[in-house]
């Protein structure tokens, strides 16, 4: 068995969650929340920000940890034990533009039941449910600061 550890982000602007759709040579296909690979000497936090970053083009930062997801998948003669380390974040605009290198051929900012209905795995739906609960509860206590759109002209 091949142990795996991804980190990834549940990123918010203005309420909207961001999503990606990826479709590997027509075999994947389906949206999901941007993850990836932890990196030698890299932190969990590092890795969830560089990876929303690549996967996305997303300027974002860590408000709080929401936990893990795990799960297995099978690879030609072996099965990977994978396990996500997930992340609330908040984004400084709608902006993304989805990695082509990664077969992720769209993104964009969704309203959180439409994003729940788009992802394709159970195990982001409920990182999503978690991320969302925690980001209204911030937000009714005053705590969500959403960065300012700079004026027009600046």
């Amino acid at each position: 068995m091949i142990e795996a550890t991804s980190c990834g982000g549940v990123v918010i602007f203005r309420g909207k969650v961001l999503v990606l759709y990826k479709n590997y040579k027509n075999k994947y296909e389906g949206w999901v929340l941007p993850k990836g690979t932890v990196e030698p000497g890299e932190t969990h936090e590092e890795t969830a920000l560089r990876e929303v970053r690549e996967e996305t083009g997303a300027v974002a930062s860590i408000v709080k940890y929401i936990g893990v997801s795990e799960y297995t998948f099978h690879v030609p003669q072996d099965v990977v034990d994978k396990e996500v380390h997930w992340f609330l974040m908040m984004s400084e605009s709608y902006y993304s533009k989805p990695q082509r290198e990664e077969y992720f051929v769209d993104s964009g900012y969704y309203k959180y039941h439409e994003a729940y209905h788009l992802l394709k795995f159970s195990n982001e739906k409920q990182i999503l449910e978690k991320a969302y609960a925690e980001y209204l509860s911030l937000k009714r206590a005053n705590l969500w600061d959403t960065p300012a759109e700079p004026l027009k002209g600046d």
